[in-house]
């Protein structure tokens, strides 16, 4: 890269995980609302939901430590590795969001 060029994707790059961040945020607040109104009685909610909410923890986990080693295996930049990491979390909020509400 010469004088005055600049890589305009490394620079973005941060940007973008911490929107991937903030959107994930807003959401699992989401399912703690519409978790805790299910446990309340006060939307309908499956019996099974507390286990559920349980053991995809332990699975996010696992997979975004896999993912984040997978991409510092590969020698990703850290926000890379971040993104990698965060990917699984995600994943699940959004389906989370979508089935606690009743969009699926």
């Amino acid at each position: 890269m010469g004088f005055g060029m600049m890589n305009y994707s490394a620079m973005q790059a941060p940007l973008m995980l911490w929107q991937q961040m903030a959107r994930m945020a807003w959401e699992s607040q989401m399912v703690i609302a519409l978790r805790t109104a299910g446990m309340m009685g006060l939307l309908r909610q499956d019996a099974a939901e507390p286990q559920r909410m349980v053991i995809e923890k332990a699975d996010a986990a696992s997979e975004a430590l896999h993912a984040a080693l997978r991409a510092a295996g590969r020698g990703e930049r850290a926000d890379r590795v971040m993104a990698a990491a965060l990917r699984p979390y995600r994943r699940r909020t959004r389906a989370n969001v979508r089935r606690l509400s009743g969009k699926d």
